[in-house]
């Protein structure tokens, strides 16, 4: 399986970047040999379209799985129509990263974790004051927050219509157990950095 990594630098041991569109890099790690490969961002710099320009990019390498921190919603429906999974809430570096998604502990997003052009901004993250790894408004929250999700303007407009309750109760559950879970995986990640 062919897995892509939204990364800081261009190796296994760089950091997980939490925003995908205007990441640094895209490290491309073969999941059975963890061997690797690096890609510069070249949508990093893009004025506008940069989660598309992005995602393109990704799906020309014939990628399976996007691991990333947060996804926008137009990266997602390009990365969706041509088949490739995405999985959101990652951290640490990029081999533990792939590590994690292969050991089930990062799930696959049904859509986009962040509003539109989210990652454009010095404060446009959208994530908690401090992000993961204490950089100043960088997105680094874990974007799991159901109500900031926009409507493509393809969208029929029936799509914004209430979703009956048993669906959203089950949606809200799965969503709690997911947090559940990666909230043990930061307390857990967080123990093991301490004893560093």
């Amino acid at each position: 399986m062919k897995i892509c990594v939204s990364a800081v630098e261009g190796d296994l041991n760089a950091q997980v970047d939490p925003r995908f569109g205007r990441c640094q890099y895209f490290v491309f790690v073969d999941s059975e040999t963890m061997a690797s490969e690096a890609m510069q961002n070249q949508a990093l710099a893009a004025p506008g379209g940069a989660g598309i320009q992005a995602a393109q990019a990704v799906v020309n390498k014939g990628v399976d799985v996007l691991i990333s921190g947060t996804i926008g919603p137009n990266a997602f429906q390009v990365l969706s129509a041509a088949g490739v999974k995405v999985a959101t809430g990652a951290y640490g570096t990029v081999k533990e990263a792939v590590e994690m998604y292969k050991s089930g502990k990062l799930h696959e997003t049904g859509a986009s974790t962040v509003a539109a052009h989210a990652g454009m901004g010095a404060d446009a993250g959208g994530g908690f004051g401090m992000g993961m790894g204490g950089r100043r408004g960088g997105g680094g929250g874990r974007g799991m927050g159901m109500g900031m999700q926009q409507s493509m303007p393809s969208q029929p407009q029936a799509s914004l219509t209430p979703r009956p309750k048993e669906e959203e109760l089950e949606q809200l559950t799965d969503l709690a157990k997911r947090l559940e879970k990666e909230l043990e995986e930061v307390k857990r990640r967080l123990e093991e950095l301490k004893r560093r």
